[in-house]
């Protein structure tokens, strides 16, 4: 009995393990078939995704070298202003220190010419006042030779009473003045 039994459980193996081609005909359509259902329905929307995808992607990244050439567009615009500005505030500067040295030099032109002015205007006052104490003098000069011209006729004078009559004119004129 065991020997029968090795007999039947070998047989039994062997059908086991003999080539079935129905089954392996049938495995192998199912697999096309998924895979017919798998690139239809899931790796035909997949890949459709991954393109969507890859295509963001490369929008966005377009989309940032373009903001990324505009900023420094704007960057190259702003310090470009930034460098007029500052040129400009320099001219600014110099042309209010070449007006203010201008302005300067006429003030000091203008006041020399007006100490000039008065400086002459005192040199003219000076003369005409310088004059009229001469005339003045000349004057009372003049009064004092007749004075003392009628003083000497009326009486004849020692020259000590000559000198002392002149002392005395001399004395009254300055109590005049």
């Amino acid at each position: 009995m065991l020997a029968s039994n090795l007999v039947l459980g070998a047989a039994e193996g062997a059908a086991h393990t003999a080539f079935n081609g129905g089954d392996i005909l049938f495995q192998l359509a199912m697999f096309i078939i998924l895979l017919a259902l798998l690139k239809k329905f899931a790796w035909g929307p997949l890949m459709g995704i991954m393109k969507q995808r890859e295509e963001h992607i490369a929008n966005e990244i377009g989309a940032a070298e373009q903001s990324r050439v505009e900023a420094n567009k704007l960057l190259e615009e702003q310090r470009s202003l930034l460098k007029e500005a500052r040129t400009d505030a320099q001219n600014l500067i110099e042309g209010a220190k070449k007006q203010g040295d201008v302005q300067r030099e006429e003030i000091i032109a203008a006041a020399r010419a007006e100490a000039e002015r008065v400086k002459e205007s005192a040199k003219l006052e000076i003369d005409q006042q310088k004059e009229k104490a001469v005339a003045a003098i000349r004057e009372q000069v003049a009064s004092l030779s007749v004075l003392i011209a009628s003083k000497v006729i009326e009486k004849e004078l020692s020259a000590a009473d000559q000198e002392k009559l002149i002392n005395e004119y001399i004395q009254e004129a300055g109590e005049n003045r």
